[in-house]
């Protein structure tokens, strides 16, 4: 099965979710949507699934317009955020329900109900009911009736987002394996970009609504074709510093200069804003090519065995990101360095014009 979407809106009074999306999924593929809460995610999710219908444009099934065809009618599961289970049910009643809704018979309900639940490890559990069951297996559970259907289009809604750490690490791996197996094309939406990057695919990256870029997933990470997009794509929000080049010299202010060479090497002259992603820039000098910039420090925050140091540059306001426990005075200055190597040049209209090789 073949999905697409043809000049998608949706408005709810005279606020818009979607404007102009137009997405094509080849049968069998695995994408993801990645986006800000709020960015229109969950409502073309609701589109595609047949639970919502766009103000405007159409839905297609292998050419087919199944834009007003009801969720019922269109082979296609959901998983949610939050556990949606029958709380009355067992686990496995649960699982099986949509099966006994579509009237399969009895003896092949058992075959792949047990054959799911072994596939999500939650098979000893199919006599509980969902409040006897973890966060984990609740989900688990949740996602096990979605998969049991067999549907050729299966959407997961931010699935793992109220798990703990271990739980999503653990499960986002097994999901994975899981997609490889079926033939369903598969839509996974997450703020995360991290979690787009391990599930791989394609990548649908969307912004207030419309969608911004889409390719192979390591492709859009390591050329975001815009500002917008390298700031959804990176976490934390990726680093801009405001650069002039005058014949083959940046500078980015007064004290800090250099060659423009390398991937920036056919860059004319005028105003750009280099981007650079928070993990690339260090509190010393990693090579002869590093630049030096003395900056003012405006927060500092300890996040387990990492520290985030938020800066001021230059009108700037920069992320360092670095490995270990470091403290510094809110006021206090701080050098960092960066590697101009490992910048993306945007230009007035905020157009990628140089990206540098992945690393």
């Amino acid at each position: 099965m073949g999905l697409s979407l043809s000049g998608v809106d949706k408005y709810v009074g005279r606020e818009m979710y979607l404007q102009g999306v137009n997405l094509d999924f080849a049968p069998g593929s695995r994408n993801v949507l990645l986006g800000r809460t709020l960015s229109g995610k969950t409502t073309l999710l609701r589109i595609m699934a047949g639970l919502d219908r766009p103000s405007s444009g159409k839905v297609l099934v292998d050419g087919a317009d199944v834009t007003g065809l009801t969720v019922r009618k269109r082979s296609v599961a959901m998983v949610y955020q939050q556990f949606v289970n029958y709380p009355s049910l067992t686990v496995y009643d649960n699982i099986a329900s949509p099966l006994k809704l579509s009237g399969t018979e009895r003896g092949e309900i058992d075959r792949r109900v047990r054959e799911t639940a072994a596939i999500l490890n939650i098979e000893e559990f199919l006599d509980r009911l969902p409040a006897e069951l973890s966060g984990g297996q609740q989900q688990r559970t949740a996602i096990a009736r979605a998969l049991v259907k067999d549907a050729q289009l299966l959407l997961l809604d931010e699935p793992l987002v109220n798990l703990d750490y271990k739980l999503r690490e653990k499960l986002r791996e097994e999901l994975q394996d899981i997609f490889r197996q079926r033939e369903a094309i598969v839509v996974y939406t997450t703020t995360e970009p991290a979690e787009a990057l391990m599930l791989g695919g394609d990548v649908v990256v969307i912004d207030e609504g419309r969608v911004l870029q889409t390719g192979p997933t390591s492709q859009v990470y390591h050329s975001p074709g815009t500002l917008r997009v390298a700031e959804v794509f990176s976490d934390p929000p990726i680093n801009y510093l405001n650069a002039r080049v005058d014949n083959a010299i940046a500078a980015l202010g007064q004290d800090a200069r250099f060659n423009v060479d390398g991937h920036l090497k056919n860059l004319g002259d005028g105003d750009y804003k280099f981007g650079v992603r928070a993990n690339r820039i260090f509190l010393s000098a990693t090579g002869d090519a590093d630049v030096g910039i003395e900056a003012r420090v405006e927060l500092c925050e300890i996040n387990g065995s990492e520290t985030f140091i938020h800066v001021h540059y230059k009108g700037s306001r920069l992320v360092i990101q670095e490995d270990g426990i470091h403290r510094f005075k809110i006021g206090s200055r701080v050098q960092f360095f960066v590697n101009p190597n490992t910048f993306f040049a945007y230009n007035a209209d905020g157009k990628l014009v140089a990206s540098p090789d992945p690393f």
